[in-house]
């Protein structure tokens, strides 16, 4: 039997994702009703300017009090899709504190807050859901945290930003470079007119602190994540993993030490084989890898940006705390119970492609195969290419520590045979 009373929903934002959020439940409200169990009812959605076109967004929902909406007294849910720490953290808290369930998109206030967020719902007894925070309409939370739930997962790979991954995919498709495939994005509207979030890996560190807390059960924050961003990767990097057979990619890469004592959580650039999944990830499409002991290789791919994908994720989210308020339940919370440390970058092995400016001159190469071998990083393969008195020396290192390369880099850039250490990158997805 249908519950005859509507749950009251506030919508906090109104732009690309709100506005899609605003008009799916307008215009599907009954098969939402059938499907909760009980009418939704959008009360009211907060913006920060008023009097800007929204077309299909009922004007008279629109207010510019965010506080005074949440604090309404009888708001069942809210929907946050502002983004930023404040004021959205305050009027999540505020609606828990109010008795409301709140559904977010926003990773980088969860990637700071997310355990305080979390202890607030519990002590409320609310939902705190937020699928759409990471990589857009792809079913990847509820798995790990609900579907997954009896495994053990060891490692999470993915592409979870789609405007670096388009940046880099016309770069190796096209042969632009970079400032060229950025300035394609940004007419396109994959890429913000402020890039940085983005190109710098901001973005992405957010979404695989969200990740790693998941997947392995402890509490990991924006600020554990190793980041680096793609502004350095040049058409040469691209060239040269072509002729490894590899594709660039800018990569989120959580992992499980083999012993369990410790987690690594990390976003840079990457060779990876053009036979691994990931590598035929295109444009701005996002897709994450997971690697679990019982369910074995896992992968979930699709759009993970943009209004109406977003907008799917918040609204199966509001379909779920829905169907929980009509239940007087909540879903699974905040999972974390094993307190594992994150491993510093400088520990974290992984293969490495080193590009050498060097003289082309007897015994260089005998030279720079010295310094991998004193700090103990064993040599895969190398590759030389003279042009008039310099020469190009590409290395590629089997497994390594960060700080064992970092310190046969230093060595090299002193030898005088070596004239420019032009690149380096890790080759990962073996």
């Amino acid at each position: 039997m249908m519950r005859t009373r509507p749950l009251k929903v506030a919508l906090l934002g109104c732009g690309v994702v709100g506005s899609e959020v605003a008009r799916i439940m307008t215009t599907t409200a009954d098969d939402l009703a059938a499907r909760i169990g009980a009418p939704v009812e959008l009360a009211g959605i907060a913006v920060r300017r008023a009097g800007r076109p929204r077309p299909g967004v009922p004007e008279h929902l629109l207010t510019t009090d965010a506080e005074a909406l949440v604090g309404r007294g009888d708001i069942d849910v809210v929907i946050e899709v502002v983004g930023g720490i404040e004021p959205s953290k305050s009027l999540i808290l505020k609606a828990f504190a109010g008795g409301a369930s709140v559904v977010s998109a926003n990773k980088a206030l969860l990637a700071k807050d997310g355990a305080e967020l979390h202890t607030a719902a519990a002590t409320a007894r609310v939902d705190l859901y937020y699928e759409a925070a990471v990589a857009g309409a792809i079913p990847l939370l509820r798995p790990l945290r609900e579907s997954l739930a009896g495994d053990k997962v060891n490692r999470v790979l993915g592409i979870v930003n789609g405007t670096t991954n388009f940046i880099l995919d016309k770069m190796d498709t096209t042969g632009a470079g970079y400032s060229e495939a950025l300035e394609e994005a940004t007419a396109l509207g994959y890429a913000e007119a402020d890039p940085t979030a983005d190109v710098e890996g901001f973005d992405a560190a957010a979404k695989a602190a969200i990740l790693a807390g998941i997947a392995f059960h402890t509490k990991v924050t924006a600020a554990d994540v190793y980041r680096e961003g793609i502004t350095e990767v040049t058409a040469a990097d691209i060239a040269s993993a072509k002729q490894m057979g590899c594709v660039v990619k800018l990569l989120a890469i959580c992992e499980r030490s083999a012993d369990g004592s410790s987690v690594t959580a990390r976003v840079h650039p990457a060779m990876i084989p053009l036979s691994h999944p990931l590598a035929s990830v295109r444009e701005a499409y996002n897709a994450v890898f997971v690697e679990a002991e019982a369910a074995g290789r896992l992968m979930f791919y699709g759009p993970g940006a943009g209004g109406s994908p977003t907008a799917s994720a918040v609204l199966g989210d509001l379909v779920a705390v829905c169907r929980n308020k009509v239940n007087g339940t909540t879903g699974p919370g905040d999972s974390v119970y094993t307190q594992l440390p994150a491993k510093p970058m400088d520990e974290v092995v992984t293969r490495y492609h080193v590009s050498l400016d060097v003289d082309d001159r007897a015994g260089v190469l005998a030279q720079v195969a010295s310094v991998f071998a004193e700090h103990g990083v064993s040599i895969d393969t190398v590759r030389q290419q003279g042009r008039d008195g310099d020469a190009a020396l590409v290395v590629v290192t089997h497994r390594a520590t960060d700080a064992a390369l970092s310190a046969t880099v230093d060595k090299l850039r002193a030898l005088d045979s070596v004239r420019d250490v032009a690149s380096i990158m890790r080759v990962e997805g073996e």
